[in-house]
């Protein structure tokens, strides 16, 4: 990848080139300089979010958008809210999303319409190679999260990269969830594991 500052002429270009890398699990340097100033975009954006009054939805709605690639109507999000880049979370209609959220959208994190996160939901698409020689050469990638519609994720759930959750899939809080699960099911546990159709 090569370096170029946010606004610089063929921005556009280069932010494909690296969304498109990234979204393709392709490996990359996480210390990457081209990556720069997207991080800086998001850490300025996040910090004008975070400062916001709770009362002041208008405000966060209007950064958000600004933010993240889409939020569609009706999405409410409240602080302390923590991500990556920003531009790879799309967020449906009417969803929800409790305090101190953290979502590494090194790749696409879509969430569906009418979800809800619990307090401290973690969604983690990068991921660390086992090799440690790799690990200090600052070598990641990263893998898209899917939560469907009507999903519910309760407090602290934390969803590991490449994981796709089913429509109306309740996951109970504290849960980890390392694989798909599928549609219209209740899943609890570390890892998560499927106990029940939901009601």
């Amino acid at each position: 990848m090569r370096e170029r500052t946010a606004g610089s002429e063929g921005d556009s270009v280069e932010l494909d080139e690296i969304k498109s890398r990234l979204a393709g699990g392709e490996p990359y340097l996480a210390n990457d300089p081209a990556l720069r100033p997207y991080r800086k975009r998001c850490e300025e954006l996040l910090d004008r979010f975070n400062a916001t009054a709770l009362a002041d939805q208008g405000e966060r709605d209007r950064i958000l958008r600004e933010l993240v690639g889409a939020a569609a109507p009706g999405v409410r999000v409240v602080p302390r809210f923590l991500c990556e880049f920003g531009f790879f979370i799309e967020i449906g209609e009417r969803s929800r999303i409790n305090f101190d959220a953290v979502l590494l959208d090194c790749a696409p994190i879509t969430i569906g319409a009418d979800v809800r996160m619990g307090p401290r939901c973690q969604l983690y698409t990068a991921n660390h190679p086992h090799s440690a020689e790799l690990r200090h050469g600052m070598w990641e990638s990263a893998k898209p999260i899917v939560v469907g519609d009507g999903a519910w994720l309760g407090g602290g759930v934390i969803v590991l990269p490449g994981v796709t959750i089913g429509a109306n899939t309740v996951v109970g809080a504290g849960s980890v969830v390392t694989k798909d699960l599928p549609a219209g099911v209740v899943a609890v546990g570390n890892p998560a594991r499927v106990v029940r159709e939901a009601l």
